[in-house]
């Protein structure tokens, strides 16, 4: 990987390190009462009563934000999380002041690309040339469009970038639907035929 891919993909993985610290949490809230409860003991239910307590504490924007971070995880195939895992090991064998200053650049980044890493790291290194075309996605068709992208190979999502940075706001929404129109056969040559117009 190049110098500066590594260190987006660092970067990314501290994002999402950074958001897997609310996994826990947000996955304890969901422990179900009844048999789950009474099979864990005494201490289990105590520490489980801590985190419910830490998480009720937490504003709302955070856990919301906690949440988002929880689902995009869930969302990401078992080849991504293994490059996050890596990249998240790789980022906790640094020394503490490398990795604070890579949390800081992380933090200052805007919340587009923050947001963008989400979406694991092919598609988090992309997400700032793509935003434009996929950043106020109706909700109905949000699935089909993230969907879309991680079918996409680093080809097509520049030939797609590419596109999204040629095309006026106005029509950027047909040309979304268009593209989802298209079967995925010939979506490659028609996003080729589209970039060399």
């Amino acid at each position: 990987m190049q110098r500066v891919e590594m260190r987006m993909a660092l970067l990314g993985a501290v994002g999402l390190v950074v958001a897997l610290a609310g996994i826990a949490v947000s996955s304890a809230q969901d422990a179900t009462a009844g048999a789950h409860w009474q099979a864990m003991s005494p201490a289990a239910q105590a520490a489980w009563q801590q985190r419910r307590i830490a998480w009720d504490a937490l504003h709302l924007h955070e856990r919301e934000d906690r949440r988002a971070r929880y689902a995009a995880w869930r969302a990401l195939d078992e080849v991504q999380r293994a490059r996050l895992r890596a990249a998240a090991a790789e980022v906790a064998a640094l020394p503490p002041e490398h990795q604070a200053a890579l949390r800081t650049q992380f933090a200052v980044l805007d919340a587009m690309q923050r947001n963008g890493w989400r979406l694991g790291p092919a598609l988090g290194a992309d997400w700032p040339r793509l935003q434009p075309l996929f950043a106020y996605v109706p909700p109905g068709e949000r699935d089909a469009a993230l969907s879309l992208l991680r079918q996409l190979d680093a080809e097509q999502r520049d030939d797609l970038a590419a596109l999204a940075q040629r095309l006026p706001p106005q029509d950027r929404d047909a040309f979304r639907r268009e593209l989802l129109a298209v079967p995925v056969s010939q979506r490659r040559a028609w996003l080729q035929q589209r970039r060399d117009r």
